[in-house]
């Protein structure tokens, strides 16, 4: 039986169907989102899917999702290996986040679970599937997770190819003062950035700011907050998506996380809020708890989990090696678990009033991978729950200079060892995904120490 007399078809494939065959979409893309955030899959033409060539998922090779971003095939994954033969998984459209993307031309485009040919099983470590466990274990406990993106960014006066050319050497930026809030300065790359706040929004990721941030160049973004594995579908297109308009359009863009030790970090903070099963009311809130600006005893509870883990969980919220070199003093990027009421110098930012109120992780990067952000910080948020943790005082004043409280890891090794040594990952995550990032990790830091760099040479050619 082929979809189209499907009895209990999903009204977006539906709709899709008719869109195909009035000539609106002649292309479907079917993504699935590797370790590093990106987006994998394939192109179908139209006439192919309505003979329905993806009515059980696109095929993908298992390998996707045990690379580096160079594509490489490390040893040490225990699901896919030369044994296992790299075979295929299956990328099962979840019609729910159909889009049509309209920076491509008759384009439309489905995320998908990866999941097991025989048994239809999603895949443990694929990011989305561990993502929609947390979400699965906050609802048996009785919430429903609430969460929004936002995304700093460098627009760069370069192409990634000149970027290249040029051996990667540091790139110009768009701009040659600090931005922050500056509506002059925002004018000039406004053409790109009003195509990402428009063709964004018609896409169905809807962007509530964009705004000069603290450095030449660069920019915010802010995706509006909903249920969290929607926030996190958001994020990851959204990320896709800009590279993709601004290439189309001739501009240079990136979100990394440190391009470069003069520039200011380029941040991902992610905002979350607890509210019942429902998603109707908020439990963040609870005038009667008698908590600090009024927090409720089991959102308290929450931020102390999300405080706790926040090292250990350290390579599912900054994947990179450089990702930690944006952990920087004074910079505006955190340094120190703490929280404080608005304050921007604390790696935790309580926010918001009454219904509104949430809180604010300022240590993700604009590089996470935000399917994975944000099931590290529900399942630590779970585990504060579970253990009842009570939540440390506020931190007033400079977050920097906080003494006495654990700070997030200054390099990637020190991120693994903080991994492997912690019981909470494998209470939250179980051992074979903690295992497997693992080994992402020591082969990025492993691949890293072999190579000699520029500063290398700088350093010691003439004078060691």
């Amino acid at each position: 039986m082929s979809h189209h007399d499907h009895p209990k078809r999903h009204p977006r494939l539906q709709e899709l169907e008719a869109m195909v065959r009035d000539g609106r979409i002649d292309t479907l893309i079917v993504a699935i989102t590797d370790m590093q955030g990106r987006l994998m899959g394939k192109r179908v033409q139209a006439q192919a899917f309505l003979n329905g060539v993806i009515d059980h998922g696109a095929h993908f090779c298992t390998y996707l999702l045990g690379t580096d971003m160079e594509m490489n095939t490390p040893d040490g994954f225990a699901l896919m290996n030369w044994e296992t033969g790299y075979g295929d998984w299956i990328a099962a459209p979840v019609w729910d986040t159909l889009r049509v993307l309209p920076w491509l031309e008759k384009t439309a485009m489905v995320l998908g679970d990866a999941t097991d040919e025989e048994t239809h099983a999603e895949i443990p470590i694929a990011p989305r599937s561990i993502l929609k466990r947390q979400v699965e274990r906050s609802s048996a406990a009785g919430f429903a997770v609430k969460a929004g993106s936002e995304f700093e960014y460098y627009v760069l006066k370069e192409s990634w190819e000149e970027s290249n050319r040029r051996g990667w050497a540091v790139p110009e930026r768009f701009g040659y003062y600090n931005e922050d809030y500056h509506l002059l300065q925002a004018t000039k790359a406004e053409p790109l950035h009003r195509l990402l706040r428009n063709q964004m929004t018609e896409a169905r990721i809807p962007i509530e700011f964009s705004k000069g941030e603290a450095a030449p160049g660069q920019h915010e973004v802010n995706i509006r907050y909903d249920h969290v594995l929607e926030s996190a579908d958001r994020s990851v297109i959204f990320k896709h998506g800009a590279k993709e308009i601004a290439y189309l359009n001739g501009w240079g863009i990136t979100f990394m996380a440190k391009p470069d030790a003069t520039w200011t970090g380029s941040s991902g903070h992610l905002h979350m809020s607890l509210w019942d099963a429902r998603g109707d009311a908020s439990l963040t809130y609870d005038p009667d708890a008698g908590l600090p600006y009024g927090m409720s005893k089991v959102f308290s509870q929450f931020m102390a989990g999300m405080m706790r883990l926040s090292r250990e969980l350290a390579i599912f919220i900054a994947p990179n090696i450089n990702s930690y070199k944006r952990y920087a003093s004074l910079s505006w990027a955190p340094v120190n678990v703490v929280w404080g009421r608005d304050n921007r110098t604390t790696g935790f930012r309580l926010v918001g009033r009454g219904d509104a109120l949430h809180v604010e992780d300022r240590f993700p990067g604009g590089d996470m991978n935000a399917y994975l952000t944000y099931a590290a910080m529900i399942g630590a948020g779970l585990y504060g729950i579970e253990h009842e943790l009570p939540l440390e005082a506020e931190f007033k004043g400079n977050g920097y200079i906080a003494q006495g409280h654990p700070r997030m890891p200054r390099a990637l090794y020190e991120a693994i060892s903080e991994l492997e040594r912690s019981e909470a990952a494998v209470e939250i995550f179980g051992q074979e995904i903690v295992d497997h990032y693992l080994n992402a990790a020591r082969y990025e830091q492993q691949v890293y120490d072999s190579v000699v760099h520029p500063w290398d040479r700088e350093r010691y050619l003439e004078r060691s």
